[in-house]
This record gives structure tokens, C-alpha cells and sequence, in this order.
């Protein structure tokens, strides 16, 4: 394994692990960002083009989308054109000194330059861990076509369980399909480094995002394999629980995640209604899940008059789940993000915090987002190349300094 580059701060759990990223748009730069955050050398490799969501904007700052700047921190940059045999000469030199490789483009980009998994990488850099994030996979009846977040949403069936009966299917509003097929990206690479351990071998990790939202489908998916009853759109109401669902109060809304009959309980003493929990029709879960209308109804009444984000604090204390339903801006100044460092700051970059804290080996912001090909030079010299060739390499347009204008694949 090797150290990390000389612009990051040292420390993190994957000191010493260097990851090559010709990663572009969200799952796999939110995948890497992760590991970065964690210590990883990440080198960015961007297309001449760039990385389109360096345009996804406005807001913009120095002509970089917020998007880009969203996802991109903790990682060196470099810019090459592997279309070029020149370009390609320099990821496989850079490749010599790495642990992951990780990419997403279309099944059989890089067999077409000539620089497969299974056909060359594989006998070339036997311990490499390769990454591989597809919209649906390399084969089978969709292998090889195109998947974008709100495409598989639609797909897999997470917008049919989201919504409700008069609004119909509704896309979720972060692009989870993707943000969690970065997740398991980062998994599955964490998962063959460490069997790397024992075997000494590397090998393939096959991460999709067709695969990713069908993972995400519970309990929606377990309903229906269980009962053959196919699920139907309930809001902001859960299927298998009752009351866990957003309600109204005399100031805010307030979300009630209640999980059990002795939460239940708690939340109607609260209330003011003391024998609700006595009643047939809500005495178990069950019961208040058939007859969840009657259970809302009742709720609504009760909580007219309440503050919400007060009765929210109040509930937490006592051990009744519950959130008032707060905007963007409320939650990143909220005390609360403040103190488990959710929002970082350096210099202008501004973005959130690390959710996985390590006790040892601190994780979080060593650097900002890089310009276009910002550290080309010094990954080159790292790697052994002299300044002539390195010269030559930018003559050629195998190593590109300015962005070329134009889409990507």
C-alpha cells in the first residue's frame, strides 16, 4: 500500500491505501469522497470534459457547481484523455502504485481501449481491487444500458411506494439510488481489501444501481414476498406501523415514529389521553394499523394545540420518537449538527461532515474540492515522470490542463 499524497492531512482509518477514481456525476464520487474522508490517497482522473456535474448549477462558486463541490473534497485531481494510448500509458503507471480501482463507465469501455478487468488488469495488477458501477449490470436483459438515479427510481419500483393515491408515483427527493449505491460501492471495495488480507489477491466488485434500489425496497418488498399482496402508496405513513406518520400540530408539523405499545403509551399520557391505549381499536400495533383512519383522526384532535418543535423535545425525553419537520437551513444550524461536526468548513468550502466517527483514526475534511487537473503535475512527478515528459504528456493532449468543451459519454 502506499502513503497518502502530500496535499492531504495525515491520519484516517485508510491511510495508505490509494484509490485511482475515473469516476464521474454522484454514485461513485459520493463512494470515494467516503474513503477519502477516511484517509485514502484518492486521485480524481477526470475525461477532458470534465466531470459534468462541475456544470450542474447554479450555485456556483469559481465556475464549480455546488453539486461537484457537494461530493468531491479529499481528492486530487488529474486530467486525462484515455482515449489516447498516451493516456492510457499513465493510468496503468499510476495503477502500479494503487490499491482500488474504481470507474463507471459503460460495460465495455475499457475492454475497448484494450484495458479490461478480466482480459489485462487482472494478470497485470493481481491484487488490484476493481470497481465496477453499472446502471444495471454488464449482462442479462438490461446488462449494458444507461441508469441514471430517477430512471431505476422508476424502474425498480421506489417510486411506486412513494407518494399517495391522488399524488401517484413520486421520485424520492435526494437521488438515493444513487447515494446508496456509492454506499454499497464503498462497501463491497472495504470488503475486498480486507479479504485482500488473507488470500493476497484482488478481484472484481460488480456494484449496480438497478441492484442498489431493489435492496432499498423494504419493507415494501418483504410485505409482498410474504403476503403476495402488492404494496400500496401510504404517504407519509408507514405499511407495518401505526402511528409513524407526519401530523399537524398548532405550530409545526411533527413526524410520530411510534414502534411499540409502551411508546404509544407514553405519547397518550403526554397528550392527555391516558386510556386511548385501552381502547379495542389501538391496544396493539395491529390494532392500530386497521384502524390506523380512526388512530389519525384522534391524534389530530389531540395535538391542535401543541407547540410542535416544544411537544417534539418533549416526547424525545420521554422515549417517544419524534421530530417536528424542520427546512434545510433550521437543521445545519441546529445545535445538535454543530456538535456531532456535520457541517465543515475551510476556508471558503463549506460542505457536511463525516457520518461514520471513528474512535482512533479520525475521518473527516483534509482538503476542498480541486480545480480541473489542479495537482497533474504532481501526480505525474510522483509517479516518475521527468519534466520533459510530462511536457510532451500535455502537448499530446493525453494530459489535459484546460476543459475541453462537450458532453460525456
Amino acid at each position: 500500500m502506499t502513503t497518502n499524497g502530500a496535499n492531504g492531512k495525515a491520519g484516517g482509518a485508510l491511510a495508505g491505501v490509494r484509490v485511482i477514481d475515473l469516476t464521474r456525476v454522484l454514485g461513485g464520487p459520493y463512494c470515494t469522497q467516503m474513503l477519502g474522508d477516511h484517509g485514502a490517497d484518492v486521485i480524481k482522473i477526470e475525461p477532458p470534459q470534465g466531470d459534468e456535474v462541475r456544470d450542474w448549477g447554479p450555485p456556483f462558486r469559481d465556475d464549480t457547481a455546488s453539486y461537484f463541490v457537494g461530493i468531491n473534497r479529499n481528492k486530487r485531481t488529474l486530467a486525462l484523455d484515455l482515449g489516447a494510448a498516451e493516456g492510457r500509458d499513465v493510468l496503468l503507471r499510476l495503477l502500479e502504485g494503487a490499491d482500488v480501482l474504481i470507474h463507471n463507465y459503460k460495460p465495455g469501455t475499457l475492454e475497448k481501449w484494450g484495458i479490461g478487468y478480466d482480459g489485462f488488469l487482472a494478470a497485470r495488477f493481481p491484487r488490484l481491487v476493481y470497481c465496477h458501477i453499472t446502471g444495471f449490470g454488464a449482462d442479462g436483459p438490461l446488462g449494458g444500458l444507461p441508469g441514471y438515479d430517477a430512471a431505476v427510481q422508476a424502474v425498480s419500483g421506489l417510486m411506486s411506494v412513494n407518494g399517495t393515491k391522488e399524488s401517484g408515483p413520486i421520485r424520492m427527493g435526494t437521488p438515493i439510488v444513487d447515494l446508496g449505491t456509492g454506499l454499497n460501492a464503498a462497501i463491497g471495495i472495504l470488503l475486498a481489501l480486507h479479504e485482500r488480507n488473507r488470500s493476497g489477491k484482488g478481484q472484481a466488485v460488480d456494484v449496480s444501481l438497478y441492484d442498489s434500489a431493489i435492496a432499498l425496497l423494504h419493507p415494501q418488498a418483504a410485505n409482498y414476498l410474504m403476503s403476495g399482496k402488492p404494496p400500496q402508496r401510504t404517504g407519509n405513513a408507514h405499511p407495518n406501523i401505526s402511528p409513524y406518520d407526519c401530523y399537524a400540530t398548532g405550530t409545526k408539523p411533527v413526524f410520530l415514529a411510534v414502534g411499540n405499545d409502551r411508546q404509544f403509551r407514553r405519547l397518550c399520557v403526554e397528550l392527555g389521553a391516558p386510556q386511548m391505549p385501552d381502547d379495542a381499536r389501538f391496544r396493539t400495533n395491529a390494532d392500530r394499523v386497521t384502524n390506523r383512519d380512526a388512530l389519525g383522526d384522534a391524534l389530530e384532535r389531540l395535538l391542535a394545540n401543541h407547540d410542535g418543535a416544544k411537544l417534539a423535545d418533549r416526547l424525545l425525553k420521554i422515549g417517544v420518537p419524534c421530530g417536528a419537520v424542520l427546512d434545510i437551513p433550521d437543521v445545519l444550524a441546529a445545535p445538535h449538527t454543530t456538535h456531532r461536526a456535520m457541517v465543515v468548513e475551510e476556508g471558503p468550502y463549506r460542505g457536511t461532515g463525516t457520518p461514520i466517527k471513528m474512535g482512533r483514526s479520525k475521518g473527516g475534511l483534509r482538503f476542498g474540492p480541486r480545480r480541473f487537473n489542479q495537482d497533474g503535475r504532481d501526480i505525474l512527478r510522483e509517479a516518475g515522470y521527468g519534466p520533459e515528459e510530462i511536457a510532451a504528456l500535455e502537448r499530446s493532449g493525453a494530459v489535459v490542463g484546460e476543459r475541453r468543451k462537450g458532453g460525456g459519454e
